[in-house]
Formats: C-alpha cells, structure tokens, sequence
C-alpha cells in the first residue's frame, strides 16, 4: 500500500513531477509568473527564467501553459531539450514544430517558412506564438544566434514570436557575452529558493492539495525548520525529503513528522551520497 493511501491523502502530495496542480506560489515563483504573462501578453519578444536545479523553472513553465492555453489566441510550442547538433536541425525542428511543412533543402528554407508563418499567424490572424525552451542552458551560440535572429521578426508594434527560456545559472555568463542577444531581452527573472516560512507552506500547500485534512499537525515546527535547513529551500529537494519523511512516518507508525525523523533520513542519505562517491 501507498504511504498516502495509509495517510488517507488522495494521491501523491510529494511528487517532483511538474504538476501545475501543486505549484505553490511564493512570492519569487509569483512575481515570475505574473510578469511573464504580462511580457506575453504584450508580444515583447524575449524572455529568460534563471534558477538553480530544482528551484521550480519546469512547474512554472507548465502553470504559463495552463493559464494562458484555456485563452483562445495563443499558440503555444515547447521545447523540452534543446541539444541540437547543427543550425539546420534546429531550424527543422522548429519549422515541424509551427506545423510548417515545406521541402527543407538549407537552414536558410527553414528560417524563410518560419517568418512566413509568424507574419500569417501574428499579423494576418492575430494569434499569438509562444515558444517555451526548458534547459536552456544547453543552448550553444549558434542555437542563440538564430533565437536572436527569429526575434527580429516583428511589426512597428510587437513581436511576432515571444520566446521564454528557463535555465540552469550556468547560461548567464554565455549570454552576457552576447551583446545583441542581451539587448533583446524584455523580461529576466532569477527564481530564488523558499525562505524558512515559505518552505512550511509549502509543505501545508501539498497536503492540502492531496487531501490531507489535518496538514497543520503533520510536520512539526523543528521538521520545517531541519527541512529547510537542509533542502535551502529548493522545492524539488523539499519534495523529496518530505517524501521519504511521510513513507518512514507509516512504516515507523508514528503520528508526526518531528526533528529527529528528519535528521535519521539526511544522515542515511548523507551515508549513502558519501559510500557512493567512494565506490
């Protein structure tokens, strides 16, 4: 039997699957989702979404989907990893992606369908295309170079392709050396982690959302306090740690979550993590 299913929760409060169902919103996740709207919404061009792993870039990408795709007029197009090898597959890709279908002979085909259909959807239909690229930080320089040449595609008011890239903090140092590809972007956002309070509401927020009805009770002060502490307050790190603490909580029968489960779980993965790398 599932740990949540003896807990009387409905389903898995804990997962680090991008559910937009259990996205919390603290006030970095908030601000970054409101203004990413707000630049959509606006046709501005170019987005950037910075956060360390696990600091909730994919959750937030999957809320943006989920809050402006019920809306008619947005077009929306995801890119979940964008290792491409060479500017052609790239611009192939992309063309397939935007339901454009000519025969590809050069990158330069490819970049020619694309501003057609952008001027038709955009100009012509008035619909709105959205380009998500999660893991942006495998980006090479030719991938930003042709981002930045598609953002050229414009009217006197708007841009005809609106661009949103999360990334791993790594990519920063790359494109602050990129002058044009700076100068481009209308909206970049850093996520930070939670904060002591946050991570507690966090937790109550999951719970809640899974079906607990007595979340307040679950998890003590000091587990909060020993769960931040050791996760920094990074929501997949969270979720993880509050996974293992609710599976020991049934096998243990015990009724809370209480400092010294925590601790018992971070020194076994700190065990764990040390007789790994010495294998």
């Amino acid at each position: 039997m599932s740990y949540y299913i003896a807990l009387g929760l409905m389903r898995e409060p804990f997962s680090t699957s991008p559910d937009p169902a259990f996205f919390f919103k603290s006030s970095s996740h908030l601000q970054a989702l409101n203004r990413l709207e707000i630049a959509i919404r606006l046709r501005r061009g170019l987005s950037l979404i910075l956060g360390d792993v696990g600091a909730g870039k994919t959750t937030l990408a999957r809320m943006l989907l989920t809050n402006l795709a019920q809306e008619d007029g947005f077009a929306f197009h995801v890119i979940l990893d964008p290792s491409f090898s060479s500017e052609y597959q790239f611009l192939a890709h992309l063309s397939r992606l935007f339901g454009v279908q000519p025969a590809f002979k050069s990158a330069l085909d490819c970049r020619e369908a694309i501003e057609h259909h952008l001027f038709q959807t955009g100009v012509t239909e008035g619909r709105t295309t959205v380009l998500v690229i999660d893991e942006g930080q495998k980006l090479s320089l030719d991938m930003l170079e042709n981002l930045r040449v598609l953002l050229n595609y414009e009217t006197n008011e708007y841009k005809l392709l609106q661009v949103v890239i999360l990334s791993q903090m790594e990519l920063l140092p790359r494109i602050t050396r990129l002058r044009n590809f700076m100068d481009r972007l209308a909206l970049k956002y850093i996520i930070n982690p939670l904060d002591e309070a946050e991570t507690g509401e966090l937790i109550r927020f999951r719970l809640q959302s899974a079906g607990c009805v007595n979340a307040e009770a679950l998890f003590s002060p000091e587990a909060i306090r020993a769960i931040h502490r050791q996760t920094q307050g990074y929501p997949r790190q969270v979720a993880l740690l509050c996974h293992s603490a609710l599976e020991a909580l049934v096998m243990y029968e015990r009724q809370v979550v209480d400092e010294s489960l925590v601790m018992g779980l971070t020194e076994h993965e700190s065990r764990w993590t040390h007789a790994t790398a010495n294998a």
